[in-house]
């Protein structure tokens, strides 16, 4: 959940091993900033960026991830609202007190790539047509949703946990102002959302 830095400004309050101890230590804590891994055991980090998020939304997030994967940044940004994403792979370990400064003081940190994909989605959104503001991965999910997939089975073809599936969901619903699956997959059809092979 947090990473062991030594600094006169920072206070560690709590490290946890998974996603759902995180939250619920985070809950406890109230820290400013808050690290995460997306992949942890147990509730991964994304999903648990995103109840985090609604929970504490004056906690700032800083993703630490060695994925530079376009899903993984875009989500972690957009879809779950975390203040930064800091690659490990192209960022000495020196870089995260500075990220975490940023971050405390109301910035926001990406690491060079990720920084590069989300100017790239900036300048050319792949938002489902008609500008509701989904992101990729939940057009995926939507998708999914209209071809009958559960919520386990999202899970498993997207390699993500169901609870994350589960948050996409919810997401959606949020989004686009719907409260039912079958207002979803009526949304999905109106808007052409099918697999396009």
């Amino acid at each position: 959940m947090v990473a062991p830095l030594i600094a006169p400004e920072c206070d560690i309050v709590g490290e946890a091993a998974d996603g759902e101890s995180g939250v619920a230590l985070a809950l406890r804590t109230r820290p400013h900033v808050i690290l995460l891994d997306i992949i942890m055991r147990g509730a991964d980090g994304l999903s648990a960026a995103h109840e985090l998020r609604h929970k504490i939304p004056s906690a700032r997030i800083l993703v630490m991830s060695k994925y530079d994967s376009r899903d993984y940044v875009l989500e972690t940004v957009k879809g779950a609202g975390a203040a930064g994403y800091f690659l490990t792979t192209e960022e000495s370990p020196g870089n995260i007190l500075p990220a975490i400064r940023t971050i405390h003081n109301g910035g926001q940190y990406l690491s060079p790539t990720p920084l590069r994909i989300v100017v790239e989605e900036m300048n050319h959104p792949t938002f489902v047509r008609g500008g509701d503001g989904l992101t990729k991965r939940e057009r995926e999910v939507l998708r999914l949703i209209a071809e009958g997939s559960t919520t386990k089975e999202i899970a498993a073809h997207l390699r993500i946990s169901p609870k994350t599936a589960q948050v996409h969901r919810d997401n959606l619903k949020q989004k686009l102002s719907l409260h039912t699956t079958a207002a979803l997959v009526r949304y999905a059809m109106r808007h052409g959302v099918v697999r396009e092979d």
